[in-house]
């Protein structure tokens, strides 16, 4: 099981702005974080990114989602879209190419 992370009440981007309580970032700080990170450890690339951890076009990253990370698959038949529950549920909700 992974560790619990607490929120400190200072943005975990490293910019140093109070929080809310129970946040970790304050508004839109968590995609600067994700940027940078990718910035800093992978080139700015995210194919990089995937590759360190073992994905690629032989491993899918969104598979891997789906069976350990909560994401689903749409229901619609022929239908490749995949995301959280509530990405595929606004997802569903809107009209289908038939194919």
């Amino acid at each position: 099981m992974s560790e619990r992370l607490i929120p400190t009440g200072s943005c975990w981007c490293g910019c140093g702005t109070e929080t809310g309580i129970g946040s970790f970032f304050t508004r839109g700080h968590d995609k600067i974080a994700e940027a940078a990170l990718i910035a800093a450890e992978y080139g700015g690339t995210v194919p990089k990114l995937l590759a360190a951890h073992g994905y690629g076009p032989d491993k899918s990253v969104t598979e891997a989602a789906v069976t350990g990370g909560g994401w689903v698959h749409c229901s619609v038949d022929g239908c490749t879209y995949t995301g959280t529950e509530a990405s595929v549920r606004n997802h569903e909700a809107k009209p289908h190419k038939e194919g």
